[in-house]
């Protein structure tokens, strides 16, 4: 067997034609039966495209929403920490000017009771004293009888004595 490799690299028209021929038959018969089905399959296909990049796009859109809805979240809530913060102080501002003018009140309570303590007990000195002074009065007068005085010296005794007492040095 001969084999020639210019029979095979040769160009025939009738070969070039008879493909072309060939190749439109081939697209009619495609385009007849198939045609159809590729174009809805090529819409089809179009359309899921389609749907996946507004899905994306919509997702994307909800996404940037969410974001800007916890954005405003935090901000808020950022507010309401300073607002309660804000209060708080305001609170223990209060709180302390309340336990101050309660200790306040209570040091002048205290102060009040100890100069109602100190002047009883200054009113109840004097009658102790009064009660001591007409004791020792009695004292003198029964040591002015025993001794039998006259007038004149009784009399100066009961001066001597009532000068005496008083005095400012026998006052509180």
């Amino acid at each position: 067997m001969d084999f020639d490799i210019n029979a095979y690299l040769r160009l025939n028209p009738m070969d070039m034609i008879m493909v072309c021929v060939s190749t439109l038959i081939i697209i009619a018969i495609a385009k007849h039966f198939f045609w159809d089905k590729v174009l809805a399959y090529l819409d089809a296909r179009k359309a899921a495209i389609q749907a996946d990049i507004d899905a994306g796009t919509q997702s994307r859109e909800a996404g940037e929403q969410y974001k800007r809805q916890y954005e405003e979240q935090m901000a808020n809530a950022r507010g309401e920490a300073h607002e309660i913060l804000e209060s708080a102080k305001a609170n223990a501002v209060q709180e302390k000017r309340e336990i101050l003018a309660a200790a306040r009140g209570e040091a002048e309570a205290v102060k009040e009771k100890a100069r109602k303590d100190i002047e009883r007990e200054k009113v109840q000195a004097r009658a102790e004293m009064k009660d001591a002074i007409v004791d020792v009065a009695f004292e003198a007068a029964k040591q002015i009888v025993n001794k039998e005085l006259d007038e004149s010296t009784h009399k100066q005794y009961v001066d001597d004595f009532i000068e005496h007492a008083g005095d400012e040095s026998w006052q509180a």
